[in-house]
């Protein structure tokens, strides 16, 4: 385990986490730490970062750090309960390629359920369209899935550098643009 964020082309941001049973174990915790730390270093870096599934740093279990405004701190065993007919395209980042943009396709809002590190069962329903598309990236990361498994359109990969050089231009190709992290 490290804080670090694995690089596109690690094998293990293929593989499926595994749920979390004992949220009492002393590596959860620990885990949830390691992921706060990593989104703390990231965002530093880099500038953006709200959220961190656990297989980016290397820990094959069900979490994802968080660092969004009224949500716990890091949630455990998240799925998704109900996802919207209406789909949104926008352009996705990541924490393991950061200099690349992805054109992907998502539902507009999404429901889900997730244990607290209390234990506690919890639900947010009919997530706004910035958290839905977050937590489907998130939870995409713990079941193996890259953004660019799920590009969409005609040249669907840009580098961050021609993105931000005509930002209005590749903003014109999608129907949701996110507010800055």
């Amino acid at each position: 385990m490290t804080s670090r964020i694995l690089p596109i082309g690690s094998p293990s941001l293929r593989e499926i986490a595994a749920p979390i049973t004992d949220v009492r174990a002393p590596d959860v915790l620990r885990e949830a730490e390691a992921l706060g730390e990593a989104i703390r270093a990231f965002r530093a870096e880099h500038g953006f970062g709200r959220a961190i599934a656990a297989p980016q740093i290397g820990i094959g279990k069900r979490m994802i750090g968080l660092a969004l405004p009224d949500w716990p701190n890091v949630v455990l065993n998240p799925e998704v309960i109900w996802k919207s007919d209406a789909q949104m395209t926008l352009w996705d980042d990541c924490m393991c390629f950061p200099d690349m943009l992805v054109r992907v396709a998502r539902h507009a809002s999404v429901s889900i359920q997730y244990m607290t590190l209390d234990g506690d069962i919890c639900c947010k329903t009919h997530l706004g369209r910035a958290e839905s598309e977050l937590i489907q990236h998130e939870i995409d990361h713990l079941d193996g899935v890259l953004s660019f498994d799920r590009a969409t359109g005609a040249n669907p990969v840009v580098h961050r550098s021609v993105f931000d050089a005509d930002r209005a231009s590749f903003m014109q190709q999608v129907d949701y643009i996110p507010e800055p992290a």
